[in-house]
């Protein structure tokens, strides 16, 4: 029953599988590489996009202090260099008024508490 085409074709059989089993695992092994490779970078993803959302934060409050810082610096350069600035102030916070003038306040409304 032996032919001697049978063992060829057997034995090619054989390699092909085993060709094919080759290149699977040869996948399979590319694949956990690649994924502990990025495994090993998504943390490092991670932080970096929490460190710019932070940094992004932190700039909108240096944005906000200088705003703060020059409009109080505007303050200080009136009050020293401005007498009617200095006098309108004075007045303002010592609820003083000249002869004949009106003074219309315009305040903030209060945030109404809930029970």
């Amino acid at each position: 029953m032996d032919h001697p085409g049978y063992v060829d074709f057997r034995a090619r059989r054989d390699a092909s599988v085993w060709q094919q089993l080759n290149r699977v695992l040869r996948a399979l092994i590319t694949i956990a590489a690649l994924l502990v490779i990025a495994s090993l970078f998504v943390p490092q993803y991670k932080r970096l996009t929490q460190s710019q959302a932070e940094i992004e934060t932190l700039q909108k409050q240096v944005g906000d202090q200088k705003n703060l810082l020059a409009r109080e610096t505007r303050k200080v350069t009136l009050l020293r260099t401005d007498p009617g600035y200095l006098e309108t102030i004075a007045r303002d916070r010592l609820d003083l008024m000249k002869d004949g003038e009106t003074v219309f306040r315009l305040e903030q409304p209060q945030a109404v508490k809930r029970k």
